[in-house]
């Protein structure tokens, strides 16, 4: 299988038809089942369907009432190879009668979630979010959760002190055709958008008293 990394573009429009969706570079999707019964099925079909040469591109969450499937290169967007895994899961779970959506149910699209944090000297803060979260680093200089439960953190460079802003704020990253429907929600709740200059990519919201959020796409980055 080809390790030709795609562009964001490419990746998303390979696996939107099937279900799937790219989110912070990885491919995500959405099973519903009925029982933990059914999830293990799922579980087993999909595994089965990787081979054991890409099984651990693949991961895998199991709850009672769906199953997420995640395909991610280490380090990496997707490539064809990814794209080709994704297809071959959809297969094989539409021939068990399975249905694949990016939608986790009536409240929201798959999604990932980063934490991030401004620093004046990222050297000499990282280290104790490092130890206080059990977090591991990355290769970029985030942090990440070895066991894949808590969000990423990452660290933005500042170059002057900033009292009068929060400077922890949430990144949350949607499928591109989920974020205006994200942001209108938040606006109706009573948020504000802070900037929009580099939409598609990512949009700054605040809430009443200006704590910040991201809502960021894999659009307008390639």
């Amino acid at each position: 299988m080809s390790d030709t990394v795609l562009t964001r573009r490419q990746a998303s429009d390979a696996v939107t038809g099937l279900g799937w969706r790219l989110v912070l570079g990885e491919l995500q999707a959405v099973v519903p089942v009925a029982a933990p019964a059914q999830g293990v099925d799922v579980a087993a079909r999909a595994v089965a369907a990787a081979g054991p040469g890409d099984d651990h591109h693949l991961h895998l969450d199991l709850r009672a009432d769906r199953v997420l499937l995640t395909v991610r290169r280490p380090g990496s967007r997707p490539a064809a190879a990814e794209t080709a895994l994704a297809a071959r899961v959809s297969a094989a779970l539409g021939e068990a009668g399975y249905t694949i959506d990016a939608a986790a149910g009536p409240e929201r699209a798959v999604q990932a979630l980063e934490i991030a944090i401004d620093a004046l000297d990222i050297a000499a803060v990282r280290p104790f979010w490092q130890a206080v979260l059990g977090y591991v680093p990355e290769p970029d200089g985030s942090l990440a959760d070895p066991y894949g439960q808590g969000p990423a953190v990452w660290f933005q460079q500042l170059d002057a002190p900033r009292p009068q802003r929060n400077r922890i704020h949430l990144d949350v990253s949607v499928p591109h055709d989920e974020a205006d429907r994200r942001v209108a929600a938040a606006l109706a709740a009573g948020g504000r958008i802070v900037f929009d200059g580099e939409m598609p990519a990512f949009r700054v919201l605040a809430d009443a008293e200006g704590n910040e959020a991201c809502v960021t796409t894999w659009q307008g980055r390639d």
